[in-house]
């Protein structure tokens, strides 16, 4: 195929496909945007060292060199994690320009669906995906996430939408969008710090095997888009909800006040929730995706 001259597969990742093995994507915009070095290194190779031991292959998504990459060498992940917030934020929108050129970038959600899918992946494993942002009624921002998983056959295991957004205008946007929202082993939204969020989700499944079986009819019926499963973050890690929601208020009014707007949104909030809880926000992140890829895994081995 044409885009075949674009994909590149690390060797694991080649085998595995070859042997039929459960491969789950993961993304890597989490490794320059989302966290400080070196924690986002050390969890990036934990998420692979995590996916291995529960049956999956880890495939860690990026561009290289001009080249959609499905699977990551240690120092290709140590080298997004020093240069951060220098890789371009790679988002749909930007895929053909930084491959024309050579360029390097860190895949959000929707660019991770993309890679996934050109190389025959079907699960990924993230923290949150993107949605719609508070005021999006004014500002029409809206994350790319949410078109992606419209249109794109890839099941995402995330946290629930960041709650740093609009949880309730989310669920009404992939309502819309036609994408399925299965909450396991929850009937509700999580809030990605928090196990609740006031929300419900149209559909609850409670074994990998069951979403497994969802994502065989989606595909059986041609389905053009993927599927979300909202995955609660572990008790013992969730955060008290009144301290995280008071410092991501905090963190918006400021975002506001200087102005920050577009794709730079989301990496300033994450930062300044860090700062303002203590670190503890970051720490509660990299559980949650620690949690999301030993499901995503199961799926994966599954299906």
């Amino acid at each position: 195929m044409e885009f075949s001259k674009y994909l590149q597969l690390s060797p694991e990742v080649e085998a595995a496909k070859k042997a039929g093995r459960p491969i789950v994507a993961l993304e890597s915009t989490i490794i320059s945007h989302g966290m400080p070095y070196p924690q986002n290194v050390e969890t990036a190779l934990n998420c692979q060292r995590i996916c291995r031991e529960n049956g999956a292959v880890p495939a860690t998504c990026a561009i290289i060199g001009g080249k959609l990459c499905a699977g990551l060498t240690d120092a290709q992940i140590d080298y997004l994690g020093r240069e951060g917030s220098k890789v371009t934020k790679a988002s749909r929108r930007d895929l053909p320009l930084l491959c024309a050129r050579g360029m390097d970038g860190a895949t959000t959600v929707a660019a991770t669906m993309i890679v996934a899918a050109l190389a025959g992946i079907r699960v990924f494993a993230t923290g949150g995906v993107g949605g719609v942002h508070r005021g999006a009624e004014t500002t029409m921002d809206i994350s790319a996430d949410l078109e992606e998983l419209a249109q794109t056959p890839v099941c995402v295991v995330c946290a629930g939408a960041k709650s740093i957004l609009d949880l309730g205008l989310t669920m009404e946007y992939l309502e819309t969008k036609g994408v399925p929202v299965i909450g396991y082993g929850t009937d509700e939204l999580p809030a990605f710090y928090t196990r609740s969020s006031g929300f419900r989700v149209p559909w609850r499944c409670d074994a990998p095997k069951e979403l497994a079986a969802a994502i065989r009819v989606q595909q059986a019926l041609g389905y053009a888009g993927g599927m979300l499963v909202v995955n609660p973050i572990p008790k013992e890690y969730s955060m008290d909800a009144d301290v995280i929601n008071r410092a991501i208020d905090q963190a918006i009014a400021d975002a506001n006040r200087l102005g920050i707007k577009g794709k730079e949104t989301t990496p300033y909030l994450l930062a300044r929730i860090k700062d303002l809880t203590g670190g503890d926000s970051l720490a509660s992140n990299i559980q949650l995706v620690y949690n999301n890829v030993r499901l995503a895994a199961a799926i994966a081995a599954a299906l």
